[in-house]
C-alpha cells in the first residue's frame, strides 16, 4: 500500500474517560499491561505498507508525543516520509485551537499537499482492534467510490454506546444512504469506525471548500452534507473492536484481553508495536496466588491477583488480594488491601487494610498520584 498515506485525528476532549483523561488524550490511555490505544491504529498502518502518517494532536497531548516520540518502534523515523506530529499552534490568523476534524485537517493542509500518495486512510487514534487496509483500498477503488466508510455490526456492545457513535444505513449495494451522528435512538446496528479512505486531492479540495463556508466537521459537514452528492460506500470490517471512548468500554476491553481467542485476535496474527521500556521480568515470592491475569514487567507479587491486568512495575504486598482490576504502571497496593472492580492510574498508594470495590457496569477509578 505504497500509494496511501495515514492520518490519525487523536481527538477532542473526552469527559467520558473520567479520571483517566484528565491528564492525557484517549488515543494515550494504557491499554492490555503495556501499550498505549494509539499503537493499535498506527500499527495497523504500518502492518498494511504506510509509512506516511501525520498525528492530529489537540487536547493534553503531552503524554501521547512522548510516547510517540520519532516514531523509532514503528519504524517511522525515516529521510523520507515517516511519522509526523501536529499539535495546535498558533498564528496571526488563527487561535491555533482546531474547531472541528475538518478544521484540524485543514490546519495542516501542507502535509497533505506535499504528500505524493494517491490515497489517504483517515482513522481516529482510540480504538482497539488489528487489521491490513488492502481489502478496504480495492472495495474503495473496485466501487470507484469518493469516500469509502469501515463499519462494524455493533451486536455485541451495550446499545448506549451506538449513542456515542455513528450508525450508518446502507442499500443492498453498501451504499450510504443514511449517516446519524451520535443518535439518542440509532436505526441500525451498524457502526462506523471512524475509519475513512479517500483521494488526496479529492480532501484537499473538499477541506478547502467546507472550511471557506465556516463548516468545520468532517462528519457533519462533509459526510452527511454530500451524502447525496458523493459516492460514499460503506466496507464492512468483522473482526473484534472496542473504543476507548467510556469508561465501561475502557473496562470492557481490558478484560476481555484476558480471554484467550480476544487475545490472540489482538496481539497473536499481526504485531502491534510500542514504546518499550527495559525492565526486570516479574517477581512473584512464595505467598503469591495468581489467575488468569496479564502481568507486566517489573512487578512484585506477594499477594493473590485474580482476573486482573497488572501494567509494569506495580507491586502487590503480602495478604493483599486483587480482584477484576486494572492497575497502572507503578501503583503499590499495601498489606491485607482488597482490590475489586477497580481502576487505578499511575503511581496511586492504596494503604494498609483498605478495601476499594466497584461494580462490573461501573468500576471505582483512582486518579493518578493518589494515595487511598
Amino acid at each position: 500500500m505504497k500509494n496511501v498515506m495515514g492520518i490519525i485525528m487523536s481527538g477532542g476532549r473526552n469527559t467520558k474517560l473520567k479520571e483517566l483523561s484528565t491528564m492525557r488524550s484517549s488515543p494515550a490511555v494504557p491499554v492490555g499491561g503495556k501499550y498505549r490505544a494509539i499503537d493499535f491504529i498506527l500499527s495497523n498502518m504500518v502492518n498494511s505498507g504506510i509509512t506516511n502518517i501525520g498525528v492530529i494532536a489537540q487536547y493534553s497531548f503531552r503524554s501521547l508525543m512522548d510516547h510517540l516520540g520519532s516514531g523509532k518502534e514503528w519504524d517511522l523515523d525515516r529521510k523520507t516520509d515517516g511519522l509526523f506530529l501536529f499539535p495546535p499552534f498558533l498564528s496571526d490568523e488563527g487561535t491555533g485551537w482546531y474547531r472541528g476534524t475538518a478544521d484540524a485537517m485543514y490546519n495542516n493542509l501542507t502535509f497533505l499537499k506535499r504528500s505524493n500518495e494517491e490515497y489517504v486512510l483517515i482513522s481516529q487514534g482510540n480504538c482497539i482492534f488489528t487489521t491490513t487496509f488492502d481489502d478496504m483500498l480495492n472495495a474503495h477503488k473496485e466501487k470507484d467510490a469518493d469516500i469509502t466508510v469501515a463499519y462494524r455490526e455493533m451486536n455485541d456492545i451495550p446499545m448506549e454506546e451506538l449513542t456515542n457513535m455513528g450508525v450508518m444505513q446502507l442499500d443492498s449495494s453498501s451504499r450510504l444512504i443514511d449517516f446519524q451522528e451520535k443518535p439518542m435512538h440509532p436505526n441500525t446496528l451498524n457502526g462506523s469506525l471512524g475509519i475513512y479512505m479517500i483521494k488526496r486531492e479529492l480532501l484537499i479540495a473538499l477541506l478547502e471548500e467546507s472550511v471557506a463556508h465556516g463548516y468545520y466537521d468532517f462528519v457533519l459537514d462533509i459526510i452527511i452534507k454530500m451524502l447525496h452528492k458523493l459516492k460514499i460506500y460503506g466496507y464492512k470490517y468483522n473482526g473484534y473492536w472496542r473504543s476507548m471512548s467510556t469508561v465501561q468500554m475502557y473496562y470492557k476491553c481490558n478484560m476481555e484481553l484476558l480471554n484467550p481467542v480476544v487475545n490472540n485476535e489482538l496481539l497473536g496474527k499481526l504485531k502491534i508495536y510500542t514504546k518499550v521500556k527495559d525492565e526486570a521480568p516479574a517477581k512473584y515470592n512464595e505467598e503469591a496466588e495468581v489467575k488468569n491475569s496479564i502481568i507486566a514487567d517489573g512487578c512484585i507479587i506477594e499477594g493473590v491477583v485474580e482476573n486482573s491486568v497488572l501494567f509494569r512495575g506495580v507491586t502487590i504486598k503480602r495478604g493483599a488480594v486483587v480482584k477484576d482490576s486494572i492497575i497502572m504502571q507503578g501503583s503499590i497496593v499495601e498489606e491485607n488491601s482488597a482490590l475489586n472492580y477497580a481502576i487505578l492510574d499511575k503511581n496511586v498508594v492504596l494503604s494498609k487494610n483498605r478495601c476499594l470495590k466497584g461494580e462490573k457496569s461501573w468500576p471505582i477509578i483512582i486518579g493518578k498520584n493518589v494515595i487511598v
